[in-house]
């Protein structure tokens, strides 16, 4: 790597590593100061993996927030329990319990989407013609590697 090249790694490094942490931070204070100040960013991220109209098994999202099953159903516990979240039996087969949002939980998935698109659209307008492609590739490229530490 040539000392140009270190260099831009290093500030592209500086940059990844601000920007996560600045996300994190932005929805955790977001969720202290709303009306949402009941739910940790883990609940939001439980919420925002059960999606707007679906409904998912305790098992499918323990696999998707990468929590053991006792774990995922103490969160789902706590979210129903605030109104988040209810459980309902699946019409095809009485033994599986699907979660669904509530229509509080509805709202504040629509809120956290909405941050997370509003830094979609902060980038995306920024880019310049052409630029697009390769922004999509290279976050897609970090996105394949993320997937693939998580297979561990």
């Amino acid at each position: 790597m040539t000392a140009h090249e270190e260099d831009s790694f290093e500030k592209m490094n500086e940059s990844l590593v601000d920007v996560f942490n600045n996300v994190m931070w932005i929805e955790e204070a977001s969720l202290r100061k709303s009306r949402f100040k009941d739910i940790s960013i883990k609940d939001m991220h439980t919420i925002a993996a059960i999606t707007m109209y679906d409904t998912r098994t305790a098992s499918q999202l323990s696999q998707t927030m990468h929590l053991t099953p006792s774990a995922m159903t103490s969160v789902i516990d706590k979210l129903e329990k605030k109104g988040y979240v209810v459980r309902t039996r699946d019409s095809k087969d009485r033994r599986v319990v699907r979660i669904g949002l509530t229509h509080k939980g509805r709202t504040v998935f629509r809120a956290h989407e909405a941050f997370h698109r509003g830094m979609a659209h902060s980038l995306f307008d920024s880019l310049e013609e052409g630029e697009a492609p390769v922004v999509e590739k290279a976050v897609g490229d970090l996105q394949d590697y993320l997937h693939e530490l998580i297979q561990f």
